[in-house]
């Protein structure tokens, strides 16, 4: 049986709006943080707890830097938001880390993936390489977010809970408007028996016909129905992004690519590195990505050597000796 607790914490963070992947992330540390600290009341304890248990994942479990951060996160919104507690400086030990670089494909590359690939499958993937998309971020695309005026696609509720503006292929163009028409065609099936897409929650309430509107139409409807984890009601979710790593990991076999770690975030990476390779604005990129930091984005400037610019090895200049 659910912990009332941990289910006033859930109820809290849906009317804050938050999404369900990460409903299920704070939920999962904070209950961690509760069984570290002997399952006290939160309440009851406090910013030496908190400290204790994120220096205990970075010294005990060898979490990485981001896992950690993950965790604070929850913690976080646990107390200052949900518990109205202030923790002050923590001064925890930090995870570390080392760099990697992220794996890229050359543009022959992507191609060689591509040609693997058709329909649907072949457009998500020209679109997180086209656009610099998360994976859920496309998957959670819908029709009104595609603007073939300016050439844009808008991305709501990003990483960070951030919207923002992407470019669109031209070379999309056809295709997608070919695909939204598939994606209507499915609209219209459900709708006919008084279904339609998942929606907000508020602006189910506030249009209840929302969901027979086009733009709320996702261009990557699921194959089924299924619950809304907000309000129980039957509605049509967008693929599971379990549904991309499959076809991908078959494409990739397909091109004989084995040797390279490619992922669907490859493409994202891909993307930055590609523009930025062909001249593009480091600070340009980093908009398009939705990148708070710019040393975030810098780290496609490794991939390209850039910041060697200028910079011969020594072994070139012995020439012919």
């Amino acid at each position: 049986m659910p912990s009332p607790f941990i289910e006033e914490i859930r109820r809290d963070m849906r009317l804050r709006g938050y999404a369900i992947k990460t409903e299920k992330t704070y939920l999962h540390w904070i209950r961690r943080y509760i069984y570290f600290t002997d399952r006290r009341h939160p309440a009851e304890t406090g910013a030496n707890e908190v400290r204790e248990f994120l220096t205990h994942l970075a010294a005990d479990k060898k979490v990485a830097i981001n896992t950690q951060k993950i965790a604070l996160n929850a913690l976080v919104f646990l107390y200052t938001k949900f518990l109205n507690i202030d923790l002050g400086d923590l001064n925890f030990t930090l995870a570390t880390k080392q760099r990697h670089l992220p794996s890229v494909l050359s543009p022959i590359e992507v191609q060689r993936v591509l040609s693997h690939l058709e329909g649907r499958n072949k457009l998500i993937i020209q679109l997180l390489y086209g656009s610099g998309l998360r994976v859920n971020e496309a998957l959670r695309l819908r029709v009104n977010d595609i603007d073939f005026e300016l050439m844009t696609i808008t991305v709501h509720d990003g990483k960070g809970r951030k919207d923002r503006t992407t470019l669109l292929s031209t070379s999309l163009i056809t295709p997608l408007k070919a695909h939204i028409d598939q994606a209507l065609l499915t609209l219209k099936i459900d709708n006919e028996k008084g279904l339609g897409p998942s929606l907000p929650t508020a602006l189910a309430k506030k249009y209840p016909n929302a969901y027979r509107t086009a733009g709320w139409a996702y261009l990557f409807p699921a194959s089924g129905y299924s619950a809304n984890p907000y309000d129980g009601t039957l509605c049509r979710h967008h693929l599971h992004d379990s549904v991309v790593r499959k076809f991908l990991a078959i494409a990739v076999r397909q091109a004989g690519m084995t040797r390279k770690k490619i992922s669907s975030h490859t493409f994202r990476h891909s993307f930055a590195t590609h523009l930025l390779q062909n001249g593009a604005d480091i600070r340009t990129v980093q908009e398009l990505l939705g990148h708070n930091d710019i040393s975030t984005t810098q780290i496609y400037t490794h991939i390209l050597g850039s910041h060697y610019a200028g910079t011969a090895s020594p072994l070139d200049r012995l020439g012919s000796r």
